[in-house]
């Protein structure tokens, strides 16, 4: 399996307003590993560079400085290094209803990779494609491989996407904010599909996503993200229960619902966190 390690890997745009020119410095020199089997989740505000970082990992753009290698060798631009290297990452994007063509079916999208990638020849290319919905729980796999994306739901779409993504059988997984364009009452469903595949797959994956809660419990290791750099990293449950950047204990407070976390709740008072009204009144949890 594969090891993919971002070293130094820093985003700069040029931006142009009228006659003058500014740099945006969208990720600021940041180092992380995905190694097999793990979940790395990048947590942070919109606008803190989380999704610059996928597509750079994609290779969508095209790094300023620093560097993505995988085992060892550098990330080819161009031919068979990059088809290789796109063999091995592949990308789960955040909207499911513009991630799918709608003038094509279902097998259509998945038949396509397969081919492309190798993994498939006409002749057996729809069996796999049934192989691959199947393994994304969508059964029967007769009944969608004929539909076009509009005769779906959204969760429907996004396992699509995932199916898709598994067709070249990569080692790496990018997951950008994967199911915060869906239902609150799907995006467990989504989320407990690729704890699935990447404990089957052994995967190395990235999940991108500004939900806390989501991050502690289906990740391994967590970085805080704000402007571009990384405040904060370490195990879940120690950036979730023992914040140490300002930015971090900000975000857990803001949190739609920290009290639902009693040891967080805890914690943050014992550090002496500022807590909210609503928040500050209740009793510390015995």
């Amino acid at each position: 399996m594969s090891t993919l390690v971002v070293k130094e890997l820093t985003k700069t745009y040029l931006l142009r307003d009228g006659l003058r020119f500014s740099r945006l410095e969208a990720v600021k020199a940041v180092d992380f590993e995905l190694s097999p089997g793990r979940t790395v989740a990048l947590v942070g505000q919109s606008g803190s560079g989380k999704s610059t970082i996928a597509k750079l990992i994609a290779q969508l753009e095209t790094p300023t400085s620093g560097s993505i290698t995988l085992n060892g060798k550098p990330v080819g631009r161009r031919g068979r290094s990059l088809a290789a290297y796109r063999d091995e990452v592949q990308m789960v994007f955040q909207d499911p209803f513009a991630s799918l063509n709608p003038f094509h079916s279902i097998g259509h999208h998945l038949e396509r990779p397969l081919r492309l990638h190798g993994k498939a020849t006409k002749a057996d290319a729809r069996e796999k494609a049934l192989a691959l919905l199947e393994r994304v729980n969508l059964t029967p796999a007769e009944a969608f491989i004929d539909r076009k994306p509009h005769e779906l739901s959204g969760g429907q779409r996004q396992r699509v996407a995932i199916a898709r993504a598994l067709a070249p059988e990569p080692s790496v997984l990018v997951a950008d904010e994967p199911v915060s364009m869906l239902d609150v009452s799907i995006r467990l469903g989504v989320l407990n599909l690729l704890a699935r595949l990447q404990r089957e797959e052994n995967l190395a994956l990235l999940y991108i996503t500004h939900d806390l809660a989501t991050a502690r419990h289906f990740s391994d290791e967590i970085l805080v993200m704000y402007r571009g750099d990384v405040v904060e990293r370490g195990p879940s449950d120690d950036v979730i229960l023992s914040p140490q950047a300002e930015f971090t204990k900000q975000l857990l407070v803001a949190a739609p619902e920290p009290a639902a976390n009693p040891r967080f709740l805890a914690e943050a008072q014992r550090r002496g966190v500022p807590m909210p009204d609503h928040l500050a009144a209740l009793e510390e949890p015995q």
